[in-house]
């Protein structure tokens, strides 16, 4: 082959093919708001305008752990087991003064919380109303009266293992959370309807 004899060209590079963003499916929840909910409530309200109807804007989740003042090892089985419920990473709660006699600081790290929004928030919704409060003992439904005056709703739970997807065997101690139902309503009534129609087991008045 002589030095001044044509090179072949090189072949180009096969272009790669574009990654398709992964497709998320809509909760089943969600889903139902928008589908049957949210046509109800307008009929029920009599309003045309859907912005003006009450939603579920997020729910925040909270656990205190006291016991985390003497053993980190508590805070860090909460930090656990809340990222497995809720799907998202919490945020630690710092204590904001101290306390002599609780042998609290200022600064200590004392529990944990997440706020979910979106799909999460409709994930969550779906898994406490349909797995977690029918494996709460004794369960008769919860009070309708738990509102703050403002459309917003509170329970307590003392047992997170009522969690299905929590194991038992990973968790050394019992721990309770609170969790706060967010939504638009003005009012203590539209929320309780909304709530309800969500699926949560209110009792009745």
């Amino acid at each position: 082959m002589t030095a001044d004899k044509a090179k072949k060209p090189k072949k180009a590079a096969k272009a790669e093919k574009p990654q398709e963003p992964e497709v998320v499916p809509v909760p089943r929840l969600q889903e139902k708001y928008v589908k049957e909910i949210l046509p109800g409530l307008a009929e029920k309200f009599g309003r045309a305008n859907r912005m003006s109807l009450p939603r579920l804007e997020k729910i925040v989740i909270n656990m205190g752990v006291g016991k985390a003042i003497g053993e980190k090892k508590y805070l860090e089985e909460a930090v656990e087991a809340l990222k497995q419920i809720s799907g998202q990473k919490p945020t630690i709660a710092i204590s904001r003064k101290s306390i002599a006699n609780f042998k609290l600081r200022e600064g200590m790290a004392i529990g944990c919380k997440v706020t979910l929004r979106g799909k999460r928030m409709y994930e969550f919704l779906d898994r406490l109303v349909s797995l977690a409060l029918p494996r709460v003992r004794d369960f008769r439904g919860l009070s309708p009266n738990a509102f703050d005056g403002r459309g917003n709703f509170n329970l307590g739970l003392t047992e997170l293992l009522v969690f299905p997807e929590l194991n038992p065997d990973k968790f050394s101690f019992t721990q309770g959370m609170n969790i706060t139902l967010v939504t638009s309503a003005d009012n203590d009534d539209e929320a309780r309807v909304l709530l309800k129609e969500l699926g949560m087991p209110l009792r009745a008045a």
